[in-house]
């Protein structure tokens, strides 16, 4: 909206923010499911109809061509060195299992009808995600294959301006007519617009469900957590609102937001999937644990140096000094190894009475004791379900 309107920065996000938290207010779920059936179809359509438009301008060469030869830019098909594959590898990583710990994610899982329904959804997405990226690709490298001086762009190149985080919408301003240019902002706000929706309820639900309902107020009502809900979604809404005001890329905090998930949100959940010995105590050293390593880290992204240097770490192209070491793979692979010995310990420690049970603040102990007790009920159930069913065979055999 700043490069193809003319929109000053400050109202585009106002806009975009106020829409999103009143159709979240007033609609909740539905409305976001159905919002974002309409925003995935505009992503879909409008970014697909500006790649021809792009691929045919005057202004770019055959992007065929520019893969790997140097011509009026660098070739958009780079390589990777062997000295960052570290990087490489932990930021597939990331983008591959950062986003399995969002609430967002899980609040349509559940929302399915059944089983099956919420496994198809999920693989058709990926599916989805993978043919959604083309367009950007292609645009990409029509934007790399492009000479600019030829265009009232002008020199020197968005890349060298420090501009190429909006190359999407420079592209679409200067290499389409203004109508395409138009269509393909449109597709861009859809795409915003349909992850600020989704944050703003899986964080007011996660507040008013674990915090006010468990913590604050038991006793609240249904219609008081109505309410609740909707205050949340304003006042989360205008703290993101607010958040944006501090970096002119709002990727900086998906990609920041997304990296925490990873390191140490991720973890738990594999635990509490996977490992049953997994307690209160293991999460929270794990938690613990995992936050301050990844503080520590550093993250070029918000200008926070690195207390701790791994292996390999310098300062990249542009002076910033990075870590080339898969640091944020390594910081989960800890937080989840002391989950899963810290629980133990915990476990082993009340369940010998090394600790008084006063200090079972997570009730550890009780919580085992009733597992095993249920666990016993169920076998017990089952193997005199396996006799009736060999006593009734052989009677029917007589």
């Amino acid at each position: 909206m700043r490069v193809i309107l003319d929109l000053p920065y400050v109202y585009s996000i106002i806009i975009s923010s106020v829409v999103a938290i009143i159709y979240t207010l007033l609609g909740g779920l539905y409305s976001v499911a159905y919002t974002d059936v309409i925003q995935l179809i505009l992503i879909f359509v409008s970014l697909w109809v500006c790649v021809p438009f792009m691929l045919t301008n005057p202004h770019s060469l055959d992007i065929s061509l520019t893969a790997y030869n140097q011509t009026f830019q660098a070739p958009w098909v780079g390589t990777v060195e062997l000295n960052e594959a570290g990087k490489w590898f932990d930021d597939f990583m990331l983008l591959a299992l950062g986003g399995l710990a969002y609430q967002a994610f899980y609040q349509r899982i559940l929302s399915s009808s059944s089983y099956s329904q919420a496994q198809l959804t999920c693989f058709t997405s990926a599916g989805f995600c993978l043919v959604l990226g083309i367009p950007s690709v292609l645009i990409g490298a029509v934007a790399a294959s492009t000479d600019w001086n030829s265009t009232t762009y002008g020199l020197p190149t968005p890349y060298e301006r420090d501009e190429e985080g909006s190359i999407l919408p420079i592209a679409l301003l200067f290499l389409t007519p203004t109508y395409v240019s138009v269509i393909g902002i449109g597709a861009v706000a859809a795409a915003v617009m349909s992850s600020m929706d989704s944050a703003l309820l899986s964080s007011a639900s996660l507040f008013s469900s674990n915090i006010y309902k468990n913590i604050i107020r038991k006793q609240a009502s249904d219609y008081e957590m109505q309410w609740v809900i909707r205050i949340s979604v304003v006042v989360v809404g205008l703290a993101g609102t607010g958040l944006t005001f501090l970096d002119s890329s709002v990727l900086v905090f998906w990609l920041v937001g997304v990296d925490m998930s990873y390191t140490i949100m991720f973890p738990q959940l594999v635990c509490v999937l996977f490992f049953k010995v997994s307690n209160g105590y293991g999460v929270c050293v794990g938690y613990i644990l995992g936050f301050v390593m990844r503080v520590l880290s550093g993250e070029p992204l918000i200008g926070l140096p690195p207390a701790i240097r791994f292996p390999g770490c310098r300062l990249d192209k542009e002076g910033k000094l990075t870590q080339f070491f898969p640091f944020r793979t390594t910081i989960m692979l800890l937080s989840l190894v002391s989950i899963v010995f810290f629980s133990w310990l915990a476990s082993v420690i009340f369940s010998k009475g090394l600790l008084s049970d006063k200090w079972d603040v997570f009730d550890i102990k009780r919580r085992a004791a009733q597992t095993a007790r249920a666990s016993d009920v169920k076998m017990s159930d089952t193997d005199e379900g396996g006799s009736a069913a060999k006593q009734h065979l052989n009677t029917t055999r007589c």
